[in-house]
């Protein structure tokens, strides 16, 4: 974090590359039941009983011990039903869950974090809804077929599942998510050609999608309210071909005096695939004032925003006016570090949503076969130079020559990694920091005003042809 005579404490980095108890075993038992499912469960191979065999046993400690056992068994046989494919994705669930927590554990160590579990009061669980239901027979079908093992005519069945749920706002979210996933295995029909199989994430997806038709699961809880500063940190950048999506990583500060807490706060769009890069801006702007605060290096002042347990804010305009200035490489060195941050709810621990806010300074970078490195305290930090947005001036050139570094702690492939937000680096013997945010509230940057009339170019030609297709 930052040294502790500025009043942070020291980032032990040696954790983050010590092993972790258990987690290579939960995770094989995870990766077993995922190579199961492959080839299908309706006539299951030896290899597969196996594999479902190893993800019963890994849970054989906990309450799920004799629903997961009785399931894989059933599943072995090829007469699985319902229930037990929801007690398998439930197994799974849970170990990719406790994998979560430890690795949550150990960035709370090494940084030195507390963490709050937050008490949401439980959304009231209404009845079976029979488009759930629907739902979770397809999601069934397609674990027996497998996924060398869809076609059009099974993964079609998903459509009209998805327009039923569509309509209910309580069913939206497994929706979206059922749709994508079907979207996805439509584009790679037939399962039997497919040279390459993302075997994790279309697990990953069955098993959310299969949990979030239980009634009950879906259910938001009563969010609560956040009045006092805002101080971003930065944002991270979601680009799809449709879709994107901008996550400010914040600081707030309660009016009440109480412990400054790590939150969140994203704004979604949808966009054509000819909008990439700074234009996604365009597209986000209209819909939340805090993109410009960012831009701008200023705090914004908020009352009543509604937040959830999870320490995600509810954006709205009408709750938020803007601050003073609140540069991001201060906040971060003067108050990430007491920042709590929050537990993730239990459906939601999954090791892919480990995204920590840190703040490492005084290292050294290099590279090592291709990977850049930072080196701090004499330990080796990953650095995530992949995922820094085409939106905005940050690149790995400004990040190799960087001092400083405010960035999301992340965990994939059994290694953690640091992708920036901002870095601070030394432009002709001055000091610069540079924003992967910097353009999302507009920009003078010659680079930036290039793409952003691009974009504006490319949307405007759009409008006109929808227009067009309209007036037809």
């Amino acid at each position: 974090m930052v040294p502790a005579g500025q009043g942070g404490g020291v980032m032990r980095t040696a954790l983050l590359t010590d092993p972790v108890d258990g987690l290579d075993e939960a995770l094989a038992a995870v990766d077993a039941f995922d190579r199961a499912l492959v080839g299908g469960l309706h006539r299951p191979q030896p290899a597969q009983a196996g594999g479902l065999a190893e993800l019963a046993d890994a849970v054989a400690g906990t309450p799920l011990a004799s629903r997961a056992a009785e399931a894989a068994g059933k599943a072995a046989e090829g007469a699985a039903g319902e229930d037990h494919f929801v007690a398998l994705a439930a197994a799974r669930t849970a170990l990719l869950g406790s994998v979560h927590d430890a690795l949550v554990a150990r960035v709370d160590e090494a940084t030195g974090r507390s963490r709050l579990e937050e008490t949401a009061p439980p959304p009231a669980q209404r009845p079976a809804a029979n488009p759930s239901a629907a739902a979770r027979s397809w999601l069934c079908d397609v674990a027996r077929a497998g996924w060398q093992g869809i076609d059009h005519e099974l993964v079609s069945g998903a459509a009209q599942v998805v327009s039923a749920m569509l309509p209910d706002p309580a069913l939206r979210r497994p929706a979206t998510l059922l749709d994508g996933f079907a979207a996805e295995l439509a584009a790679s029909c037939p399962g039997a050609t497919l040279e390459r199989v993302p075997v994790r994430r279309w697990a990953d997806l069955w098993s959310r999608a299969m949990l979030l038709t239980l009634p009950g699961a879906a259910e938001v809880a009563t969010p609560g309210t956040a009045t006092g500063r805002l101080l971003p940190l930065g944002v991270d950048v979601h680009e799809h071909a449709t879709a994107a999506q901008a996550q400010v990583h914040a600081v707030f500060e309660p009016a009440d005096g109480t412990a400054p807490r790590l939150v969140r706060a994203a704004v979604s769009a949808p966009k054509p695939d000819t909008v990439v890069g700074a234009g996604v801006w365009q597209l986000l702007r209209p819909h939340m004032a805090l993109l410009a605060a960012v831009s701008e290096g200023s705090s914004m002042d908020l009352s009543g925003m509604p937040i959830t347990a999870e320490g995600d804010l509810i954006w709205d305009d009408e709750r938020a006016r803007p601050g003073g200035p609140a540069d991001a490489l201060a906040t971060a060195r003067v108050a990430l570090a007491a920042a709590a941050a929050t537990a993730a709810a239990p459906l939601d621990r999954h090791p892919a949503r480990i995204a920590e806010p840190v703040f490492l300074e005084g290292y050294t970078v290099r590279k090592d076969g291709g990977v850049l490195l930072f080196e701090v305290a004499g330990h080796p930090v990953v650095v995530d130079a992949c995922r820094l947005p085409a939106a905005g001036p940050l690149t790995p050139e400004a990040v190799e020559v960087s001092g400083a570094c405010i960035g999301l702690l992340r965990w994939d492939a059994g290694v953690f990694s640091v992708q920036p937000l901002a870095v601070e680096t030394t432009v002709r013997k001055r000091t610069v920091a540079v924003h992967g945010g910097a353009w999302a509230g507009g920009t003078t940057d010659k680079a930036g005003l290039r793409a952003e009339k691009a974009a504006t170019d490319a949307v405007k030609v759009l409008r006109e042809r929808a227009g067009r297709l309209l007036r037809k």
